[in-house]
């Protein structure tokens, strides 16, 4: 923004006096903030740095000690360079203590040989400095008006960094925390090029605080996110070509404002879009619990949910639910991730799959564990196929997750048992490794059935009749459960090494432990009749209990 000294040395104004320079002509390049005229000795005192001082020397000291004094004080405040006059006070040139002390400070020094009106170079630098300083707030306005826009339309990260890179003339990539490019506008170069082994060359890029510039590997930098939350950064290569430049060079203001803008626009795009999601999903999340309910007539949950763009009348519908084959990850303290922001997460996961798939679906919790989507075809759409291109789409970038599905129906009132099918084939496949994309009810058997049946009184009744008695011995014998033995035995196929070892016990102990049980049971274990219902009723406990923990 500022002229250099060599710039104003150049001017009409300075050339009329003849300027040589006789000291310093290395920091020529430095930049000029302001002008002073001043004829006293300690001018040095009422300087900020990046003036140019104008002199004819009257008012100099006269002793060499007190000329390297005055030429150190100027250099220690900043001073862009000193120009003297000659004529007045010095006439053939400046004395060679100010020479050689200007020289070992680095401060240019500037002789006229030829008497100049220092108004006219004054006026003259002054208004270069303003026009410079004008270029630079419009710039800036420029720039506040188009990143304004940006974030009003809801730009996509793209075409933010695009709009940076046409306003700076530069390379401009956004990365995540990873290191791994989001967005990347190359500015003319070969984007294939910039980006060739980007990671190794990115985290060799350092700039301190949240904007800052490295000088070596010719990268601006600044940090994008918001409420303390970073998530990656916004790098402007400068020169644009990549020439190496010198350390204490410094790309233009106007490209710093430009890039934190820009991550300003960025990170709000980024709290709008989930903000948008997150109202979203809670608008889902309504509509589908009161589906699940029955708490509002199926017409009026129909409008609702035409009104989010997911119509429910003649379409095929099918419930779905998603959930983790494996338990949540635990935190450092060792307590389980909290549930809605783990159900926050996968739904966001479900409504991206299903806009990829593009199938039109409400998206909501269905309990702690597994999140549902109610999911509307077209008539005539291949349901496996739909649902297959969905599950996909979910698993590209997740693991471990179980996709099941409940009957298709084609209208909103049956909707409620396709979901309820949905979690409970969901749940009786939690543990099946077989390499089903979508599971349906047909892939699950008897526990499915019971899953369906868990809120029969009469299957209820049927887990009474047959464990009532053992489950009362375990209240009464908490230190001393017999439910466990009784399962492994069942789940070996009868086989007593087998239940053995998966109870960890020794096989006399399990011996002790299946006579206790038929005594209180009074049934004989090595009846297969026998234990075909109580296994039945085993799994229909499963199946209870697991409702009762999901209304929890």
């Amino acid at each position: 923004m500022f002229p250099t000294v060599r710039e104003v040395l150049a001017l009409d104004s300075f050339r009329r006096g003849a300027p040589r320079v006789v000291a310093g002509a290395e920091a020529l390049d430095s930049p000029v903030r302001w002008v002073h005229s001043a004829e006293v000795p300690d001018i040095a005192s009422l300087l900020r740095g990046g003036e140019l001082v104008l002199t004819t020397g009257i008012g100099l000291p006269s002793q060499d000690a007190g000329l390297r004094r005055f030429i150190a004080e100027l250099a220690e405040v900043g001073c862009a360079g000193l120009v003297v006059e000659l004529g007045r006070r010095y006439v053939d040139g400046v004395p060679h203590s100010m020479v050689a002390a200007a020289q070992r400070h680095g401060l240019p020094l500037v002789e006229l040989r030829r008497a100049t009106p220092f108004v006219q170079i004054t006026e003259t630098v002054h208004a270069r400095i303003v026009d410079a300083q004008l270029a630079e707030l419009r710039a800036a306005e420029e720039i506040h008006q188009r990143f304004t826009e940006l974030s009003v339309e809801g730009a996509e990260p793209a075409e933010v960094v695009a709009q940076v890179a046409e306003l700076a003339g530069c390379p401009v990539v956004l990365e995540n925390l990873s290191r791994q490019v989001l967005a990347c506008a190359a500015a003319g170069d070969r984007a294939d090029l910039l980006l060739d082994g980007w990671e190794q060359h990115s985290r060799q890029i350092a700039a301190g605080g949240r904007t800052g510039y490295d000088p070596h590997a010719g990268w601006l930098v600044t940090t994008v996110g918001a409420r303390g939350q970073d998530w990656g950064r916004l790098l402007l290569r400068w020169p644009a070509s990549g020439a190496p430049v010198a350390s204490e060079e410094r790309p233009p203001s106007r490209l710093t404002v430009l890039v934190e803008r820009a991550a300003s626009t960025l990170a709000l795009g980024r709290l709008i879009h989930r903000d948008a999601e997150r109202l979203e999903w809670q608008s889902h999340r309504t509509v589908l619990s009161a589906l699940l309910d029955g708490t509002r007539p199926v017409e009026e949950v129909a409008v609702r949910a035409k009104a989010l763009g997911v119509p429910l009348e003649r379409r095929r519908l099918v419930g779905v639910a998603v959930r983790q084959r494996s338990q949540p990850v635990p935190m450092n303290d060792g307590a389980p991730a909290p549930a809605l922001p783990r159900q926050r997460d996968l739904a966001e996961a479900v409504t991206v799959a299903l806009r990829e798939a593009k199938l039109p679906g409400l998206v909501g919790p269905l309990d702690d564990q597994s999140v549902g989507a109610l999911v509307t075809m077209r008539p005539g759409t291949d349901e496996e196929s739909a649902l297959g291109a969905f599950a996909a789409a979910l698993r590209r970038d997740r693991d471990g997750l179980i996709v099941a599905a409940g009957s298709g129906v084609d209208v909103p009132r049956e909707a409620r048992r396709s979901l309820t099918e949905a979690r409970q084939v969901a749940y009786a496949t939690r543990h099946d490794t077989r390499p089903v994309p979508v599971f349906r009810p047909p892939h699950v058997g008897l526990v499915g059935l019971l899953q369906l049946l868990r809120e029969e009184p009469r299957l209820q009744t049927f887990v009474e009749r047959e464990l009532g008695a053992l489950l009362a011995h375990d209240a009464g014998h908490p230190k001393d459960p017999l439910l466990g033995s009784l399962r492994a035995y069942l789940d070996s196929g009868r086989n007593k090494s087998a239940a053995a070892n998966a109870a960890h016990l020794s096989r006399p102990a399990l011996y002790e432990r299946l006579a206790r049980i038929e005594r209180i049971l009074d049934a004989d274990l090595d009846s297969v009749d026998a234990c075909l219902s109580l296994h039945v009723a085993l799994l229909a406990l499963d199946a209870i209990r697991d409702g009762r923990s999901s209304r929890a």
